[in-house]
């Protein structure tokens, strides 16, 4: 017998759940702005998610898909990216959209049904979040092949949660990422739920991180509530894959604190005390005591920061619910460059013309 191949996969953890670094500091943990930065970034993408429920629960908002829980995966990744990467987000990734400079508002509008929130004003090369599971895998596959074709320096991030590592999507993207040795991260965040099915119910994986091997390429595991760890892995993916490296799959490993969406009830099928103990991993409060015990972060400086969050939130929210809704032919106008005359026809009928009846 003669082995013909074999793998392993590494985890990183640098910040432990109590808020104590791990084996080597990372630079960014010594800068004590850059921490603020990044737990700001955390706790305004939290309060802007506890606001958005409310809005769902008063009929101003649609169905909404929460992050609570899964903050340091958005924002680590979305801190080691560069300005031109092209962001290819799922329907979780609100801090790392915000992070990249999409607007409060132009979220909400995108949750309350407006397309206009897909128009994003910054981060103008990121695509709108991905609804279906995993069909935006192949879309940045495509993206890399484009940079690579162009020359580029930049790459695709791909973020999904972990029952996309199921779908077929996913697996072809990665194949054909790893055979052409595009610039695409894929990044699955696991967060033990694929709405009601556990992660030990869809996949006999060890890990999701060895998904990459049969493409032919890097996997890794990284604690998703260790924001540090988080950064330092999906940096060491952008250069490899900036380089002409090719591509990695990261596996942030986190918990869904909340329901799947709004439509959803979690305690169906999982129980309060497996809740509980997510609660005493997650990532903001693990920043946090960080900061509290390293940067001399005090509970004036925590007031503060949640004020100016909330305060921020509620002026993007006045501004959204300001907004004046689009007339009802612009669910025609949206769809097609030039309009197919059967749809035309029903546009007739929605503006109430006579001649389309």
């Amino acid at each position: 017998m003669t082995r013909v191949a074999e793998f392993s996969v590494d985890r990183i953890q640098l910040l432990d759940a109590a808020g104590v670094l791990v084996g080597d500091s990372p630079d960014v943990a010594r800068d004590r702005n850059r921490v603020i930065d990044m737990y700001r970034w955390m706790v305004l993408t939290r309060a802007f998610d506890a606001r958005a429920i409310a809005l769902q629960r008063t009929g101003r908002l649609g169905t909404y898909a929460s992050s609570l829980g899964q903050e340091a995966v958005a924002v680590g990744l979305a801190d080691a990216m560069e300005r031109d990467d092209v962001l290819l987000p799922s329907f979780r990734e609100h801090g790392a959209q915000l992070r990249r400079g999409v607007t409060m508002n132009e979220l909400l509008l995108y949750w309350g049904g407006d397309e206009r929130g897909s128009d994003f004003s910054g981060a103008r090369h990121d695509f709108p979040c991905c609804i279906p599971v995993g069909s935006h895998a192949p879309h940045a596959a495509g993206v890399g092949l484009a940079i690579q074709l162009r020359g580029e320096p930049w790459v695709a991030v791909c973020v999904f949660g972990d029952g996309a590592t199921s779908k077929g999507d996913v697996y072809e993207a990665m194949n054909i990422s790893g055979a052409w040795t595009l610039p695409v991260v894929f990044v699955a965040s696991n967060n033990e739920w694929s709405i009601s099915v556990p992660r030990s119910a869809q996949t006999a994986c060890e890990t999701l991180a060895q998904k990459a091997v049969a493409s032919g390429f890097e996997g890794v595991q990284v604690d998703g509530n260790d924001v540090f760890a988080v950064r330092e892995v999906a940096n060491r993916a952008l250069e490899k894959a900036r380089s002409g490296g090719g591509p990695t799959l990261i596996e942030a490993l986190t918990y869904r604190l909340g329901d799947h969406t709004t439509v959803d009830d979690a305690s169906r099928y999982r129980d309060d005390e497996e809740v509980g103990r997510h609660w005493k991993q997650e990532p903001v409060a693990r920043l946090r005591a960080f900061l509290t015990t390293t940067h001399e972060w005090t509970r004036e400086d925590e007031e503060t920061m949640i004020e100016s969050c909330h305060a921020e939130v509620e002026a993007a929210v006045e501004e959204y619910l300001a907004t004046e809704s689009q007339p009802v032919e612009s669910i025609f106008d949206y769809l097609h460059e030039k309009l197919p005359s059967a749809y035309a026809g029903q546009r007739g009928m929605a503006l109430g013309e006579e001649g389309d009846r």
